[in-house]
């Protein structure tokens, strides 16, 4: 068992998972139950099943969360790359926000494989 709340991996995802809400927070009011609220629960995903996992008996079914948290954050910059398409955050803003996913996606990358 892992606890969490010492992985590097965890604390950027919570940063992660900041990040989003107050970026997501510049969409239009009328996407409160669109895009927004998808982003928002795909950045919470992240940690929540680095979490998880960290909790299960083995390694194997660890990794698998770590897996599910890896395919949230896809999703997150999906939805970011979009949200910029349609106009409701600037490249500016959006740039810090996909190096936070990518950083995100790669330490998530090596503790999987590291596992």
């Amino acid at each position: 068992m892992h606890n969490f709340k010492e992985l590097r991996v965890w604390k950027e995802a919570i940063e992660l998972a900041k990040l989003v809400y107050k970026t997501s927070a510049q969409f239009p009011p009328d996407e409160k139950y669109g895009l927004k609220s998808q982003v928002n629960r795909a950045a919470v995903s992240v940690p929540s099943n680095i979490a998880e996992g960290s909790g299960r008996g083995s390694n194997k079914e660890f990794a698998q969360f770590l897996k599910i948290a890896l395919g949230s954050a896809f999703e997150i910059e999906t939805q970011m790359i979009l949200a910029e398409a349609f106009g409701f955050v600037n490249e500016d803003d959006n740039l810090k926000l996909m190096q936070q996913i990518a950083d995100v996606q790669k330490m998530l990358n090596g503790l999987i494989n590291k596992l």
